[in-house]
């Protein structure tokens, strides 16, 4: 912070009561209220929809995309008719050119609306993260797009206020370079033209975040449980609240110069609650100052926001499921269309059953390796159309990868490394333990030998990796039989990175990760009741550092067939909900027997069917619904 020099607080106070009558905060306000009514955020009775999302700049790639959706024609009018065009979010950062974007979107909404067709622009985190300040992935030539829109004046006053925080016999070129550095040719310009009372600002502010057309919610990052408990107006006026009155409260800092643009967002958070320690700041300044503060920690800016959520794109559907169907049944949808997350495919996705689609196929080739794609819903149907001119595609099903390793190699393909491939070398962990590199290429894959126990028809780990399949859990790492050194067992994906639950517990690390560790826990002890596995251990439970992804290792002891204690712990806690109770339907006696025949013996897979029936029934019980028989 730098002092204000304008006279002591008392002038200050006197400039912000200026400032807070002034022409400025009633344009907020009008925004504000453009935002909060905006409109109709539920549509029914459309017939074609077109949309994509995460163009960060690529504006080639994303009007070839709108001209083989037919969306736009040769001069990008708008040739879509009644078409609803969707952008779940993401113009911004990244690409070259944003605003040229901006710019056409800004035309197209108009040009739609004269020809009886729509255009939906939903923010998504970076266009949160333009407007209040994080420019951390503007790219140098978005800001020169701007450099235009900022005078060398403008310029030099933000860097004598910069200038002020140094001491006095700091050497002047070193200041001017970090300054130059953090504010390039048209930043200061690019910051202007984001606030609310400036062209772009408020035409993002009046956009929501999340819209329901027939029965499909379109949103950026997913559906939270906050969607769930706020509904569909809920998220979109609360969000928008928060948002202009934290852009009102950095506005009129920046302009009394308490603080400057340049002034990135969760530093200036950092710097205000120093000031406000120090009480440097007092009054109604000290009010503003706290305001941001606490409006930093918005939803908007978290994935406890639907912007920001990734759970929808990554946790399987017995941890993602019941929160899901929550938010859809609240805002009436049945299913999502999501961006944010770029697909592993970089092809449109399909998962949960149909329930969320997601978009986001890195369409920005420079950064993501994608090409642009557009989903066009039409009398409820899906297809997809290509920037290069494929049409009729169908969206795909997300490749299962469970471990950390290249998109390239997804849960089949590593399957048939670690059956095929050579072994390079063995390193002993115990009598019946073995870890084995495996020739992959020009490198290799490291995997864990278990040697088969002495029951025949019994193979525990391979047995658990194939019901993880069928239920769809997505935590036990790829598992294959194989024979090593002349010994009979099975190999599994070894996670050399990954942390224990012991690691995890003392790390006191917070719940960072797109999938709820609590969410995932509960699912394991489903899963562990099923195999009536009493020996899970903090050991048998590995994490992804990066992410949280929990999986599960060391079976030996699952599947046995005495009392299945563990059964009644999990329907006592309520732990088979719907999306449980939908899974353990679906799986047939048929589908286990064939399945897992060849793993494990007739009483094993008995005492399965038998836990299974279990499950269901007295948890169809405990919701109050009829009990309703298995395939």
């Amino acid at each position: 912070m730098t002092k204000n020099g304008t006279g002591g607080i008392d002038a200050v106070r006197k400039r912000l009561r200026r400032l807070l009558s002034s022409q400025f905060l009633a344009a907020v306000l009008l925004a504000a209220s453009c935002a909060l009514q905006a409109g109709e955020w539920h549509f029914t009775d459309v017939d074609r929809i077109v949309a994509v999302s995460d163009v960060h700049g690529a504006y080639d790639a994303m009007v070839a995309t709108l001209q083989q959706a037919e969306v736009v024609g040769e001069r990008r009018e708008w040739t879509g008719g009644k078409t609803h065009f969707v952008v779940a979010g993401d113009l911004l950062d990244r690409g070259p050119e944003s605003r040229r974007i901006m710019d056409l979107m800004m035309r197209l909404e108009g040009e739609a609306l004269q020809a009886g067709g729509r255009v939906h622009m939903l923010l998504g985190n970076h266009e949160v993260m333009n407007l209040v300040g994080d420019t951390r992935y503007v790219a140098d030539a978005e800001f020169a797009a701007f450099a235009d829109d900022e005078s060398a004046e403008e310029r030099e006053l933000w860097y004598e206020h910069y200038r002020a925080r140094y001491p006095e016999d700091t050497d002047e070129a070193a200041v001017r370079a970090t300054f130059d550095e953090r504010a390039p040719p048209g930043f200061f310009g690019h910051r202007r033209a984001f606030r609310p009372d400036s062209h772009y600002g408020e035409w993002l502010l009046e956009k929501p975040s999340l819209v329901v057309i027939n029965d499909t919610a379109y949103v950026h990052g997913g559906l939270p449980a906050f969607v769930a408990e706020h509904g569909l107006e809920g998220v979109n006026n609360s969000l928008t609240s928060d948002l202009v009155k934290y852009l009102n409260a950095r506005a009129q800092l920046e302009d009394l110069r308490i603080v400057s643009p340049i002034y990135q967002f969760r530093e200036l958070t950092v710097m205000l609650a120093a000031e406000l320690s120090a009480r440097r700041l007092a009054g109604r300044l000290a009010d503003v100052a706290q305001q941001a503060i606490e409006l930093s920690g918005s939803p908007l800016h978290n994935s406890a926001g639907p912007l920001w959520y990734r759970g929808n794109a990554s946790c399987s559907a017995v941890v993602e499921g019941d929160l899901l169907h929550s938010a859809l049944d609240r805002i009436g949808a049945t299913r999502v269309v999501i961006g944010h997350t770029t697909t592993a495919s970089r092809q449109v996705q399909s998962r949960l059953g149909g329930r969320v689609v997601e978009i986001n196929t890195g369409m920005l080739t420079s950064s993501y390796g994608g090409i642009g794609y557009a989903l066009l819903v039409e009398d409820g149907a899906l297809s997809v159309i290509s920037e290069t001119g494929h049409k009729d595609l169908l969206p795909i099903d997300p490749p299962r990868r469970v471990g950390d390793r290249s998109r390239s190699i997804d849960d089949d393909s590593l399957a048939e490394i670690l059956r095929d491939g050579a072994v390079l070398d063995t390193i002993p962990k115990g009598k019946a333990r073995t870890l084995v590199r495996v020739a992959h290429g020009e490198g290799s894959v490291l995997a864990r030998f278990d040697r088969l126990p002495d029951e025949a028809g019994f193979v525990p780990e391979l047995a658990a990796y194939r019901l993880d399949r069928m239920l769809g859990l997505d935590m036990v790492p790829v598992t294959v039989r194989r024979s090593v050194s002349g010994h009979a067992g099975t190999l599994q994906l070894a996670l050399a990175d990954a942390l224990n639950e012991f690691d995890r517990a003392a790390a006191r690390r917070p719940d960072r990760g797109p999938c709820s560790v609590e969410r995932q826990h509960q699912a394991m002890y489903v899963f562990d009741a099923l195999i009536n596995n009493a020996a899970r251990t903090p050991r048998s439970m590995l994490y992804a550092d990066e992410d949280w992804r929990l999986m599960l290792v060391d079976h030996r002891r699952a599947f046995a067939t005495g009392d299945p204690i563990a059964v009644e712990r999990v329907l006592a806690d309520g732990m088979v909900g719907r999306e449980w109770r939908s899974v353990l339907l679906g799986l047939g006696d048929r589908e286990i027997r064939e399945g897992l025949e060849e793993v494990l013996d007739e009483g094993r897979l008995s005492a399965l069917a038998a836990r299974l029936e279990t499950l269901v029934a007295d948890s169809e019980r405990e919701a109050g619904g009829s009990v309703v028989s298995r395939k």
